[in-house]
This record gives structure tokens, sequence and C-alpha cells, in this order.
């Protein structure tokens, strides 16, 4: 056999078994089947598909965005509430005109009570002008922050069993029931609210979100958006509600920690403002020849209402300075 045989016999059989590796050997070896296993794994989505999904994260960030701008407007509603509204949210069942005609009880006996102990016209008719107006303010006020505290101390219990009842395979309106059955006040009538605001026809998403405009706190606020966006995109409305539960026990934490820390300096404004008040009582009682002269002569009197004047403006700052919110 020539060279030239040999050579052409060699290529051929290197061209054979070359042909041999491409075709025959990927299908004995099994790496065919390999290959169509990892493409149906790594199979990228329909584009349909993924645009449904990213529509559907839009649309719960959308939820999100549109319930912080509605967070936002009701804060700044909530800045200038109604007569009706303030009265509501005291817990009293009085109606405006209700109201007007107490105010205006307190302002005629405030002013005939001064006028006749002797305190003369003008001051009378500021005293009874204060009576009128600010005692009412001032008790719708004091009631209002009484019941939202009572509310704030059980809020967390009943979101507690909002969830022990979700976990359980209750529905929402079930566990909401049980909660305005069983809670005290004012978060079982709150809740009872809710379930007949609901019975009207009203979503118990929108039920629970007015649930703010009655009780002006973001803890509510909070509740109302999460059952809000659970009731619109779902979810795991217990894991939702857990979370919720323990963020508003870390802000009660919170705030009694931040009250136990401000107390010395409350402590200490409340001596500092009365000190002077005290000081002239106790010199009154032991000389009061002494110091009758602050309010029998002209610059006595004068010096007399600076004194309250700077006395009045240091006690609205240290007010402001130890009063935290958060």
């Amino acid at each position: 056999m020539d060279l030239q045989t040999l050579a052409l016999v060699s290529l051929v059989t290197v061209a054979a078994g070359g042909l041999v590796w491409v075709f025959v050997y990927p299908i004995l070896s099994g790496e065919q089947q390999a290959e169509r296993r990892v493409q149906s794994v790594a199979r990228p989505e329909p584009a349909s598909r993924a645009v449904q999904q990213r529509g559907t994260q839009r649309s719960r960030r959308e939820q999100v965005e549109d319930s912080l701008k509605q967070l936002e407007v009701k804060q700044s509603k909530a800045k200038r509430v109604p007569l009706v509204m303030k009265i509501n949210q005291a817990g009293l069942n009085w109606s405006k005109q209700q109201f007007f005609i107490i105010s205006g009880i307190l302002g005629l006996v405030a002013f005939a009570l001064s006028f006749f102990v002797g305190a003369g016209l003008l001051p009378a008719l500021a005293i009874g002008f204060a009576g009128g107006l600010g005692v009412p303010q001032w008790l719708l006020s004091f009631l209002r922050k009484r019941r939202e505290s009572r509310f704030l101390n059980a809020f967390p219990d009943a979101v507690d069993v909002i969830v022990r009842g979700a976990k359980a395979g209750l529905p929402l309106t079930e566990c909401l029931r049980i909660v305005g059955n069983d809670a005290v006040e004012p978060v079982g009538g709150e809740f009872r609210v809710m379930l007949d605001t609901q019975a009207i026809g009203i979503t118990i998403g929108e039920a629970c979100t007015k649930l703010f405009d009655r009780i002006p706190l973001p803890e509510c606020n909070f509740f109302g958006i999460v059952v809000s966006i659970q009731q619109k995109s779902g979810g795991n409305l217990s894991e939702s509600l857990s979370n919720l539960s323990r963020v508003l026990r870390d802000r009660k934490k919170m705030k009694a920690k931040i009250q136990a820390m401000s107390m010395e300096a409350k402590a200490s404004a409340a001596i500092i403002g009365a000190l002077p008040v005290a000081v002239m009582t106790l010199i009154y009682i032991t000389s009061p020849d002494y110091i009758q002269i602050l309010w029998t002569h002209p610059t006595g009197r004068v010096m007399l209402v600076g004194c309250a004047t700077w006395m009045s403006i240091g006690v609205l700052v240290m007010r402001k300075m130890i009063n935290f919110d958060f």
C-alpha cells in the first residue's frame, strides 16, 4: 500500500469517527436527553404570564401607595375636626345644639358667680367667656384623650384575638364579632360599629378604614390599611395582623418608656412653675403687709403682670420641651 492510499484511509477513518462522535455518541450517552430536561426546566415563561405577574406586583405597589396617600389625607383632615366628630370621639351622645346649650349655661353660671362675688363687670365677662368656650373644649379634649388611652390599652389584645381566629379558620367578620362581644369598652363598641357598618353594604375593608375617623390614632389607621390591602390583593391575614400586633405592642412599650424617662423633667417643671405661687402664698400668710404692695401700687401691678407673663412663657416652653411625639 502506497503512502497516498494510507493517508486516504486515515482521513476517511477520522471523518467517520467524527461523524459517529457528533451524531451517534450523544444518543448513546444520554446527553440529548439531559439537554432536553435542562431546557424544559429553564424554559422562559410566556410573555403574557410575565406581564401578568408584573401587573400584579405593580397593582399591589399602587395599592400601597394609594393607602399611604389616604393616610396623609386623613392626617391632614384630623387637624381640623368638626365639632360633631369631636363629640363622637369623646364618647358622648350629645348633638351640636346640646353642646351649645351646655356651653351657654356654663358661661352664664361662671359670669354670675364671679359677678356676685365682686370681681367686677369686665372680669366677670372674661370669666364667663372662658367658662362658656374654654371649659367645654377642654372637657372634650380630656374625654377624647382618656378614651383613646383606654382604646390603646386593649387594642393589641383585640388584634391578637383576630389573629388566633384567622389561624383557626374563622372568617374575618366572625373574628370581629367575637371582639365586639367580649372586648372591653371602647374597643368592643367600635368593633360593633364596624360590623353594623359592614351590614349595610360597605365592605369590611372600608368599615375597618373608617375606624380612624372615630379614633384618630395611627394604630387604627395601620389596622384599616392592613385589612383593606388584604381584602383587595389577598394574602395571609393572620401573618399581617400578627406583625401589626407586634408593632402595636412595641409602640406601647416605647410610649411607656418615654413617659418614664420624661417624668423627672415633668416633675422639675411642675416644681419650678409652682414655686413662685407657693412662695407668694406663704409670704402673704406670714406678712400680708409686705406683699400687698404688688397689687395695691401701680408699679407693683405692672411688675406682677410682667412676672405672670414671663412665668407663663417659661411654663409653655418647658411643656413643649418635655412633650415627646413619636
